[in-house]
């Protein structure tokens, strides 16, 4: 039996269909919330009230099936106006050209089962039990190292490989937890030397936990074999709880660990941007690690290595990984550029046998047709990747991508959007046109609404940071803005359910396009998108795996 992939024409029809879509929808997602009231964008946008979009979100009636169009309307938009003019009918094609409704995801327990065929496991079961999602802990890294480590742990089986290199690793969870779990060889590479510090001291701390749960348990099992039976299955109960390499332990181990040591990847900084100084000081660092291994003296870090470098795709791994051998690739939420990177450095380099990445920060995605061409290092970008796309020139604009990060499981489960901070923030661009003529946009006033006590008080703030003259209006004019706009509130809380209701078909568009140019690689042998997590839990939880041709040698 064969891996089950997606075949390339049916993955071009189903990019085609959400291209479709999203060439008579996007316009929605491409605008700017602040300009939402200079330029009128509801107006603009809609033909139906704020009143009728937040009935028809909020509805429990499911949004599906085939329901015919209303005359002269594409996907509920007037063909004449493109203004929308049936909400239900929008709503229905939002949900049916998203990754579940398109149907090109591959279930996480047929990967495992596909996998389990390569390397010729012939039983059926894991070595290892992979978690549903509500068997997982409620902290969410925890969640996502413990689901992508054992789809990792099956590709490095499958490959025959022992090693791993974790491409913006950040503190170094996946990282420890891979090498600690499951005995492989993790090289950890991050562009900020904080993280990899951070890395080193966090792996050091695990180690020693590890060794003091062990310690424990073969004490607890010791004593367990002169008691009753109950007291036996008590002792392996807590015995359980303690071994990190238990299978059953996986979660309980990872829960024991102090949330504070979990933290987010810092952005990356290209080498151009270090001062001569920190590149010197990576250099050393790395030179230090590379001669504490060479001595053998350093066995907590034997399998764990941290690594300070900016990587692209013509990064020599050899180079900073002197002991490289076939490994696998891992990237698990590598922001903006670092995603497409991870896939060409996959293609790329033959010792790569199988990749594993998770992407997130869609609005810092460079795009190569962007008439700006913002963030292309070397001409290289991360959108489109696909020779398909390519050729087509498709864009999505940095407003869409920005829209493509909500996480409308979040929304429609109460999370909520910031809608008060946006709101002032309308406000203060009607204030700016009206009174200073400018925009000013090219300074960022974000953060001046978690510091403000009033409407007042952050237009106030805002223009002082603007660096313009807040003595042209008084405290009463101020308010007077605030009292204009606040019952259209509820067109702007309209608005951006419906740009919630589009992102997963935005992010959709920019996963497919990744699985595409994996399939187009003449090396890539077996390639699928699938979700690894839970998407109240972390709303980027789909996961783009390919696998070199090498090893289908043992497929049956």
């Amino acid at each position: 039996m064969a891996f089950n992939d997606l075949p390339i024409e049916t993955l071009k029809r189903k990019i085609d269909e959400a291209q479709r879509f999203l060439s008579i929808s996007l316009s929605i997602s491409n605008a700017h919330t602040v300009d939402f009231y200079t330029r009128d964008v509801w107006s603009t946008f809609m033909c139906v009230s704020p009143e009728e979009v937040l009935c028809a979100i909020s509805s429990t009636h499911d949004h599906t099936g085939a329901v015919e169009e209303k005359k002269n309307t594409t996907f509920g938009f007037c063909n004449a106006s493109k203004k929308l003019v049936d909400i239900s009918a929008l709503l229905r094609a939002a949900k049916s050209h998203c990754l579940p409704g398109l149907g090109v995801c591959m279930q996480l327990e047929e990967l495992m089962q596909n996998l389990r065929l390569i390397y010729g496991d012939t039983t059926g079961e894991s070595s290892d039990k992979v978690l549903v999602p509500d068997e997982f802990m409620n902290c969410k890294k925890a969640h996502e190292v413990q689901a992508m480590s054992e789809v990792v742990a099956s590709l490095a089986e499958c490959c025959r490989v022992k090693q791993v290199i974790d491409v913006g690793s950040g503190k170094g969870y996946l990282c420890s937890y891979l090498s600690m779990r499951f005995n492989l060889q993790v090289f950890g590479i991050d562009s900020s030397s904080t993280n990899t510090h951070g890395a080193q001291e966090r792996n050091r701390k695990l180690k020693k936990f590890s060794k003091a749960y062990r310690k424990q348990s073969r004490a607890a099992g010791n004593q367990a074999l002169d008691s009753e039976d109950g007291s036996k299955q008590h002792s392996r109960n807590y015995n359980a709880t303690l071994d990190p390499s238990d299978s059953d332990a996986g979660s309980s181990f990872l829960s024991m660990l102090s949330p504070n040591v979990i933290e987010d990847a810092s952005p990356r900084v290209h080498p151009s941007q270090l001062s001569l100084e920190e590149r010197e000081k990576r250099k050393r660092e790395n030179l230090e690690r590379k001669a504490r291994e060479g001595r053998g003296n350093d066995s907590d870090n034997s399998l764990f290595s941290p690594l300070t470098s900016y990587v692209t795709a013509e990064t020599e791994l050899k180079t900073l990984i002197t002991e490289l051998e076939d490994a696998v690739l891992v990237g698990l939420h590598t922001c903006g550029d670092l995603a497409p990177s991870t896939l060409r450095m996959f293609r790329a380099k033959q010792e790569l046998r199988a990749v594993c990445s998770v992407g997130c920060c869609y609005h810092l995605l460079s795009e190569e047709f962007d008439q700006d061409r913002q963030g292309c290092n070397s001409g290289v970008c991360g959108f489109p990747m696909s020779q398909y796309l390519k050729d087509q020139a498709c864009f999505c604009g940095r407003n869409a991508r920005m829209s493509a990060c909500l996480a409308l499981e979040r929304v429609s489960a109460g999370g909520g959007l910031p809608m008060e901070s946006l709101f002032y923030r309308a406000v203060l661009h009607v204030i700016l046109q009206e009174h200073y003529d400018c925009f000013k946009s090219e300074k960022r006033v974000g953060n001046v609404y978690s510091k403000a006590s009033s409407f007042v008080d952050y237009i106030r703030r805002a223009l002082r940071k603007l660096d313009l003259d807040e003595t042209k209006l008084s405290d009463a004019d101020i308010q007077s803005y605030h009292d204009r706009y606040r019952p259209r509130m509820n067109e702007m809380v309209a608005f951006n359910m419906l740009k919630v209701t589009l992102a997963p078909c935005i992010e959709g568009l920019i996963l497919l396009d990744r699985l595409c140019y994996l399939k187009e690689q003449e090396n890539v042998s077996h390639s699928a998108l699938v979700q690894l997590f839970d998407p109240l839990q972390s709303p980027r939880c789909y996961a783009v795996v390919g696998i070199k041709e090498s090893t289908e040698s043992t497929v049956v």
